[in-house]
């Protein structure tokens, strides 16, 4: 079986066939539970729901692998803030993130792996990567060569320059005094006095934020290489850049069939994350609106295209969830909704479809779930839809 979809592949910069055999394994890159999902982490996710949605209605299996970084820099300075266990934090906030993502119609993860999981797996991955020559011993941590692995820098095509200032930017720590060159990545870290550890042979110590999802890609879906890995936009480089150096160099295989990533949701002309603080939560969202209305709002957007967020896009939301409603039962647009997801995942112009057809008096509850919206139960009579234009 071979699928017909066409998928942007941001290695080659350039939208490309996508056709895995009947067994899908994707790794998207999770959350760091320090605080509440807010909208720029659902609309990352729902770009890979939807894509798993149109996959598995080809007749693929899709085993999708999204882990949980519950220890890195972040959520130990947040823990340490609030003056609770790093790992109580975790706790909380994935269980927050857990019931946003069933609100808003999300497919469950095939594996959800926490990063804690998998000390075991990363030093022996750190072992592999000293013995083949890749990785080095200083100040007490364990480094990644960048100029080791030939290939580095063309997943993301970036000079190196550019390359610099991203891992500044990024926690890439260029100007660490005991880096070898400074694109050279840590693997192992020793913790603070206040940081958990655990006993390695390069002295106690922690993971390196990369080599957390390479470990944990390889071992969940069991092998060397992989159909789809995925993420925000901002991790291209250094996260992904850095795993799939530190992968193929420890397999020696290719890492990745297919590179995947989601534009990012701007608030106030930023891209919307918590350092900046300019978010918009989806447990406050979900207070005012029905979910499948804020997962329509995200869908308006095509996953490659970053978009602003305004007042008007859940209303609209609302709106077209009603006139969906509406419309009822049968398969109205099914077929350009499905050609649209086909092409490089074009939400926007799936939506439209669902809506001329539903304009029609045809029925659209198939081509509804197939962007994962299940129009359910009748609006009341007597209710007349918004007009709230789309």
């Amino acid at each position: 079986m071979a699928a017909t979809m066409q998928l942007y592949e941001t290695s080659v910069g350039r939208v490309v066939p996508f056709e895995p055999d009947d067994i899908v394994k994707m790794y998207v890159c999770g959350i760091t539970p320090y605080d509440a999902t807010h909208l720029g982490h659902a609309s990352t996710y729902m770009g890979y729901d939807i894509l798993q949605r149109r996959l598995r209605d080809l007749g693929h299996e899709t085993r999708c692998v999204r882990n949980v970084t519950d220890v890195d820099d972040d959520i130990l300075r947040k823990a340490r803030e609030l003056g609770v266990h790093y790992l109580d934090l975790a706790a909380a906030e994935t269980a927050r993130f857990d019931a946003d993502m069933v609100a808003l119609g999300m497919l469950p993860s095939w594996s959800e792996p926490r990063a804690t999981s998998a000390i075991a797996d990363i030093r022996r991955f750190i072992g592999t990567l000293l013995d083949g020559g890749y990785a080095y011993e200083s100040g007490g941590a364990v480094y990644f060569s960048a100029v080791s692995y030939d290939g580095f820098g063309e997943l993301s095509g970036y000079p190196r320059d550019e390359m610099l200032e991203l891992a500044a930017e990024r926690g890439g720590h260029p100007d660490d005094p005991n880096k070898r060159d400074p694109l050279d990545f840590v693997l192992w870290q020793p913790s603070a006095p206040d940081e958990p550890a655990w006993d390695s042979r390069w002295g106690p110590g922690r993971p390196g934020w990369h080599i957390e999802c390479s470990a944990l890609a390889l071992r969940e879906l069991d092998a060397n290489t992989i159909d789809l890995h995925g993420g925000g936009a901002d991790l291209i480089f250094p996260h992904h850049e850095c795993e799939r150096a530190q992968s193929e160099a420890a397999t020696g295989e290719p890492f990745v069939r297919h590179w995947m990533h989601q534009a990012m949701v701007r608030m106030d002309g930023e891209k919307m994350s918590k350092s900046l603080g300019n978010l918009v939560f989806v447990s406050d969202l979900r207070k005012e609106f029905d979910p499948r209305a804020i997962r329509l709002g995200i869908l308006a957007h095509h996953y490659r295209d970053s978009w602003e967020w305004n007042e008007t896009i859940m209303p609209t939301g609302a709106a077209r969830l009603e006139r969906w409603q509406r419309a009822g039962e049968g398969d109205g647009a099914l077929a350009e909704v499905r050609a649209a997801l086909d092409d490089d995942l074009d939400s926007p112009t799936a939506l439209r479809a669902i809506d001329d057809a539903a304009a029609r008096g045809e029925g659209v509850s198939t081509a509804a779930m197939l962007v994962g919206v299940d129009i359910g139960a009748e609006l009341p009579l007597g209710q007349p839809p918004s007009e709230t234009a789309i």
